[in-house]
């Protein structure tokens, strides 16, 4: 697996609290990734180190195989990066953002910045500080797609958007990976809307990675194990998550299953469903990749 970013040992202390501590984690070359994880969990603290914003109290992270050094500028060509709080010149015109960007950046494709906010109806001369919250993340992403970065990295990008923009956003970043093979980290804790378009994921728990996989990999070597409350759980299963109520029991269980016993249904999850079974479960995994499932385990 080529990697766009890889990370060893990463950590990155403040004071005496560590925002993530020995991350090792590879998001493979062509990728959409989706890292997920609960607030405080070390995800803003892992773009921003990749981004070369922040320096690492320990370990490395490189990118496409070079080093990031902070506050270098080696890696800025290759690297797009959208933080969560949208920095933008608030006095600046739309059409005035662009033209920084035309000047800071050899690769820039202005055509495609202009026609992404025509299509959202965002005038060029409107002043960014008279723009709505959701209008201004979307000039962000505009001035960061238009670099035409080989990584694209990007914190919470559709959480101040509404469901339209999101599924536009979605969109456009796949046709990113389709027409320019650009790769994209993104955090989200909108875990639903990344299962149609990631496929590789990073669960960051405790400022640790928990879990990282290809999404179907991990969907295929997970079930839901449904029976009544009374039904004993199969011993053989390894269970990440319980849920009871007085009449039911529900199981997120990993691995090759035999064919459910009396009592019990095999059901497929969601990708929602298995990130917060993990997250609820912070003990439930520790090593870095899940296997492909094995096809014997007695699913429909």
């Amino acid at each position: 697996m080529t990697a766009a970013l890889q990370a060893e040992g990463l950590g990155r202390r403040y004071r005496t609290k560590w925002g993530l501590r020995d991350c090792d984690l590879t998001v493979p070359e062509g990728s959409v990734t989706g890292l997920v994880g609960p607030n405080g969990a070390g995800k803003t603290t892992l773009l921003r180190m990749a981004a070369g914003l922040s320096r690492p109290t320990e370990g490395t992270v490189s990118i496409f195989g070079e080093p990031v050094r902070p506050n270098g500028t080696a890696h800025l060509q290759r690297v797009g990066y959208l933080d969560q709080l949208r920095p933008l010149y608030k006095g600046f015109r739309v059409g005035e953002m662009l033209a920084v960007g035309s000047h800071l950046n050899t690769k820039w494709d202005d055509a495609s910045a202009r026609k992404w906010l025509d299509e959202l109806d965002i005038p060029l001369d409107a002043r960014v500080r008279n723009l709505s919250g959701g209008q201004q993340a979307q000039v962000a992403l505009a001035v960061c797609m238009a670099k035409q970065p080989d990584l694209l990295l990007l914190d919470e990008p559709v959480a101040s958007l509404d469901p339209l923009a999101r599924t536009r956003l979605l969109q456009a970043l796949m046709g990113l990976v389709a027409e320019r093979g650009t790769t994209v980290l993104l955090s989200s804790h909108i875990i639903s809307e990344l299962e149609p378009v990631c496929d590789y994921l990073i669960i960051l728990s405790s400022s640790r990675v928990q879990l990282a996989a290809k999404t179907d990999d991990l969907l295929a070597e997970h079930r839901l194990l449904v029976g009544p409350a009374s039904e004993a759980v199969p011993s053989e299963a390894q269970v990440i998550a319980t849920t009871r109520t007085p009449r039911q029991t529900t199981l997120l269980v990993r691995g090759s299953l035999p064919a459910p016993g009396p009592g019990w249904q095999h059901l497929q999850p969601s990708l929602d469903e298995v990130v917060v079974a993990y997250l609820s479960n912070p003990d439930a995994q520790s090593v870095e990749e899940v296997a492909p499932a094995n096809s014997s385990d007695g699913a429909p």
